[in-house]
């Protein structure tokens, strides 16, 4: 583990805390901790990232486990997306350190972009349960994003959960409180995916990560029953601030790369 100051552990431990109930409410608290952990002298990129997924998994296991005592998310869904997402996000880890993000971050800006677009004109996307497919169809197309998001996950990281929610939302039909708790479930597989290549590889920092995973717990109890208590319109207002702060930053960090 770094050396690090009372003040900088303090400052990590509150920023874990914020990412748990970012990421239980509506995902992207990787927003908030990987870039908390960038910011540690000394600390490797992919040492980051690894450390990260170990802070996020203890988060997402309990949003999951709460949202599923509360709201009983649909399992026929969640265990294929999930699976998928494990198998994509474990992939997604061993190119982590081959593969730039640079080549990544404008295709997802402007994906972003036409999420929020699309949702802060569609007032009524996610109000209320409308699924477009049953059976297996319904099940491939979940296994299908899965895989791709999980991918994503495992590669870069930041904005996961809100891609989860979007997905479930707009191309499956869920509501977005169900949306929110699936993607919990999906959200913990691509973590414990990723985390089966780095723990091995020694990527993690484990004092670090687990400090961090405590309060990312903390958070995501509190995040998750706060959404199951509001409601569909409450995790709706909270996706549109979270994309919107996703889309400044990856926009800033395009902009200081063509400046660098």
């Amino acid at each position: 583990m770094p050396d690090l100051d009372l003040l900088t552990i303090v400052l990590l431990v509150l920023a874990g805390l914020a990412a748990g109930w970012v990421d239980a409410v509506v995902g992207g608290g990787g927003l908030i901790q990987l870039p908390a952990l960038l910011l540690v002298p000394g600390i490797s990129p992919v040492q980051a990232l690894a450390t990260n997924k170990l802070g996020s998994i203890m988060g997402t296991s309990t949003s999951a486990i709460t949202y599923y005592r509360r709201v009983g998310p649909d399992l026929t869904t969640a265990g294929p997306m999930a699976l998928a997402a494990l198998v994509g996000a474990f992939g997604g880890a061993v190119l982590a350190s081959r593969i730039p993000s640079e080549l990544f971050t404008p295709v997802i800006l402007v994906v972003l972009v036409c999420v929020a677009t699309y949702t802060i004109l569609k007032p009524q996307l996610g109000a209320h349960d409308n699924l477009r497919w049953e059976g297996n169809r319904h099940r491939w197309t979940a296994a299908g994003i899965g895989l791709v998001i999980g991918a994503y996950d495992g590669l870069l990281g930041p904005g996961t959960g809100t891609f989860l929610v979007i997905s479930l939302v707009s191309v499956l039909g869920y509501a977005f409180l169900p949306a929110s708790a699936l993607a919990k479930i999906v959200n913990f597989a691509t973590n414990l995916g990723a985390l089966l290549f780095f723990v091995p590889h020694g990527a993690v920092i484990w004092g670090l990560g687990l400090a961090m995973g405590a309060a990312n717990l903390v958070g995501g109890y509190v995040g998750a029953r706060m959404a199951v208590a509001k409601g569909s319109a409450f995790v709706r207002v909270v996706f549109v601030v979270v994309v919107g702060a996703l889309i400044l930053k990856l926009g800033y960090d395009v902009i200081t790369d063509q400046l660098a």
